[in-house]
């Protein structure tokens, strides 16, 4: 990823506003023709696209070479725990967030340490690839009694651990070349029930939500790229779910929150949302947000987003623009030493 130039094509074009996920292990004629045509911003991948590390690295090359931008930004969701897409045995298996937040309960310095290092491990499985924007950290809290749709992929019930322990991970990922990006804004984690299959509903109040549930978001607000939540929030919006409310996002998120980052919508093919799904990625980005996400790589679904999505607006461009400058990569010495290090010391304290 290149943070010196503009995002453009080879042909001088803006890249659409949406990031598209791709069917499986490689990349058909179709498909490389649709993107090419179709020029999303760039690509997300889940396990269903990765089996080898030679195979991985070969279909994210290809992705790229579809739109013609090497810079084109390919995501996953390698949270660790129950979300994985990268597993062994060619992978590690990075432990749920809430196993380094259970260590931060005794000490939150050696927390810390465990929650960079285990960020810097997974980007430097995810740079091996190509893969350069990782879903993570999740920032939402965790709840009594809510769904557990979040549960052990948040850190802890504590929003100042929470605060602490994700920008360990944002650092640890951003010194291994990969960016991250927050989520589920502006805070998934009291919902009593899971997006994917329906819109929850949070009945908190505003007071409620900046006390909690924003904070930590708010303490990370300077991060590059961010995700929306696909929850209704009554005390802002009572109908629409916050990745669809122009009032959630520009009076939480872009207001509240503090929240000047790229601003991904969530999966558009959630239960949570409702219309067909060029009318999801509109709405999506009539709200505010700049990038529309579609992952399943079904293409009758990818031809109706694209129809619905114009090029990114100028301020996703500048956003996009100022997230490439994050990336600032190190040199990690012996990963097989550094990863042992890792597990011994989760081991020695949980």
């Amino acid at each position: 990823m290149s943070p010196t130039e503009p995002t453009k094509t080879s042909q001088g074009k803006t890249p659409r506003a949406v990031i598209f996920g791709c069917a499986g292990l490689r990349l058909e004629a179709a498909e490389h023709d649709f993107f090419r045509d179709a020029d999303p911003l760039g690509f997300i991948l889940f396990a269903r696209n990765c089996d080898t590390p030679e195979q991985l690295t070969r279909l994210v090359a290809d992705l790229r070479a579809s739109v013609g931008r090497a810079d084109a930004p390919v995501l996953i969701d390698q949270e660790g725990g129950r979300v994985v897409r990268m597993g062994p045995p060619h992978w590690r298996a990075p432990p749920a967030a809430a196993v380094i937040g259970a260590l931060a309960e005794r000490d939150l310095g050696t927390a810390r340490g465990a929650a960079w290092l285990n960020a810097r491990l997974i980007a430097a499985e995810l740079g091996q690839a190509g893969i350069d924007v990782c879903c993570l950290p999740v920032l939402d809290l965790q709840f009594e009694g809510a769904s557990s749709v979040v549960g052990d992929r948040a850190f802890s019930m504590n929003a100042e651990i929470v605060a602490e322990l994700g920008r360990a991970a944002c650092r640890g990922l951003m010194a291994g070349g990969v960016l991250p990006a927050i989520k589920h804004m502006p805070g998934h984690g009291r919902a009593m029930s899971d997006s994917h299959l329906e819109m929850p509903r949070v009945e908190a109040s505003l007071d409620e939500l900046r006390e909690s549930d924003f904070r930590p978001f708010q303490a990370l607000r300077d991060m590059p790229l961010g995700i929306s939540a696909h929850v209704c929030y009554s005390a802002l919006d009572g109908e629409a779910p916050g990745t669809l409310s122009r009032t959630v996002i520009q009076e939480a998120i872009r207001g509240a929150i503090g929240f000047d980052g790229l601003l991904l919508s969530d999966d558009l093919s959630m239960e949570a949302l409702s219309g067909t799904l060029g009318e999801r990625a509109a709405a999506a980005l009539a709200a505010g947000c700049d990038v529309a996400l579609h992952c399943n790589g079904r293409a009758e679904e990818m031809a109706d987003v694209a129809a619905s999505v114009a090029e990114l607006s100028a301020e996703a461009v500048r956003r996009w623009d100022g997230a490439k400058a994050n990336v600032k990569k190190d040199n990690l010495s012996e990963f097989s030493v550094l990863s042992e290090e890792f597990d011994k010391l989760v081991e020695m304290f949980c």
